[in-house]
Parts: C-alpha cells; sequence; structure tokens
C-alpha cells in the first residue's frame, strides 16, 4: 500500500514563503504543537492558522457540544492571506467539504519530527496534505516502510495514520503548509 501521492509540483509558494520570511515573530506565538506534553515537534515551530479551539479554554458547559473535528480560524490566518490561497486551490483539486486544521511547520536543520500516529479519529475523518514552502535534500519524511523525500512547491497527500516521522538531515529549515480537509467521497 503506498503511503504517499504527490499530487503536483511547480506549484508558486513564493508569496506565502515571503510573507513568512517578514513576519517571523508569528513562529513564536503560539508553541501549543511544540510544547504538547510527550508530543514528537520538540525540534519544530509553528504557525496555527486554522486549529480546533483547546478544550483547556471553554467553560464546563461549552465541553458538551466541543467537535473534536471543528477547527477556527486563528490571528495569523488573517496575517497570511497567501495561506489561504493556496489551502482555497488545494480543496478545489481534492473536492473539500471541510477544512480542518492548517499549521506552517518549521523543522531546524538537524532536527526531526519523533516517530508517532496521529489520533484514530483524527485520521480516520481528515485527510492530511503538505504543501512544500521549503525542502532541501536530506529531508527524509517516513510513513510505514516507505520514504520520501518532499521538494519545493510540491503538493502531497499521505497516510497520517500509520507511524510516520521526518528526519531534516540538511543545513536549512524544512518548512511545510500542513492542511485537513474532509474530502466528498
Amino acid at each position: 500500500m503506498e503511503h504517499f501521492l504527490k499530487l503536483a509540483s511547480g506549484v508558486d509558494i513564493t508569496p506565502l514563503l515571503l510573507a513568512v520570511k517578514r513576519r517571523p515573530d508569528l513562529w513564536r506565538e503560539d508553541t501549543h504543537i511544540r510544547d504538547y506534553p510527550q508530543g514528537p515537534f520538540k525540534d519544530v515551530e509553528s504557525i496555527i492558522l486554522r486549529f480546533p479551539i483547546k478544550p483547556e479554554t471553554l467553560k464546563k458547559k461549552d465541553l458538551k457540544k466541543w467537535d473534536q473535528h471543528e477547527s477556527v480560524d486563528y490571528p495569523p490566518y488573517a496575517l497570511l492571506p497567501e495561506a489561504r490561497q493556496l489551502v482555497n486551490s488545494l480543496m478545489t483539486r481534492v473536492s473539500g467539504e471541510r477544512l480542518g486544521r492548517v499549521v506552517l511547520n518549521k523543522l531546524r536543520p538537524g532536527g526531526r519530527i519523533f516517530a508517532h500516529e496521529d489520533s484514530p479519529e483524527h485520521a480516520s475523518y481528515y485527510e492530511r496534505f503538505h504543501i512544500v514552502l521549503h525542502s532541501s535534500p536530506g529531508v527524509l519524511f517516513r510513513a510505514g516502510e516507505e520514504s520520501v523525500h518532499m521538494g519545493t512547491g510540491e503538493v502531497w497527500w499521505f497516510n497520517n495514520a500509520i507511524n510516520h516521522e521526518v528526519i531534516n538531515n540538511s543545513a536549512s529549515e524544512r518548512i511545510h503548509l500542513i492542511v485537513d480537509i474532509k474530502a466528498s467521497k
């Protein structure tokens, strides 16, 4: 079974990459993903564009209505309209009917995203896509027994329900726009 599928290459990621380079402060605004207890993302900085409301911020009466699959726009999404353009194009291309998490992840040179599987509830509901803003030879993404290098300007689908990890054996940052989409079947 293939765990990766390249959907596109040559995507113009320059507007978003420049916008992110102009706003380095956004990488430090929300450390929820990096600091998640026992999480695999200690070498990653993130800009959360869309994400579920964090349950710990809700009042007890509102927890009953909380939907783990419902994501809301976070303030950086409005500051980076270039991301919305890429996401909307991807939604159209894959016949998306519901948009979930949208996160920019930056993996430091020599860093890694440690092996993990996404929760079964999330991975069975949404499909995971990566839009590569920057990557260099030496960055390997493994899912199951399969490994790929995702190049700059490429768009990939991958099976995030199985064990996966990323190792950045390059001298530069790896920056991906990660998008969760529920596609019409």
